[in-house]
């Protein structure tokens, strides 16, 4: 098994997706129990959970931070050229009897 601290190079560009097969809640049943790495982790004697949980917090918040622009910046993006193109290509479909 490899384990990463962050995210390695040639993963660090590619867009980020979720596998619904390999999900908990669909591929544990309800009465079964579960750990998950860093707890496990902890328990043979790694310290460092605390940090990363802080670390953890702080890129999250950065993260919605991300998003918010980007969903901001998309928003305006769509208006501003939806308008502009759709004028566009009525205008050129009315040249052509459409």
């Amino acid at each position: 098994m490899k384990v990463f601290e962050g995210i390695p190079y040639p993963y660090d560009q590619r867009k980020r997706m979720v596998v619904p097969a390999a999900l908990r809640v669909l591929r544990l049943k309800p009465m079964r129990r579960y750990c998950s790495l860093g707890e496990l982790a902890s328990h043979v004697g790694w310290t460092k959970s605390a940090i990363v949980e802080s670390l953890e917090v702080k890129r999250k918040v950065k993260s919605e931070k991300y998003f918010q622009n980007k969903s901001k910046k998309a928003a305006a993006k769509k208006t501003a050229l939806g308008d502009a193109k759709v004028a566009a290509v009525s205008a050129e479909l009315a040249k052509h009897g459409f």
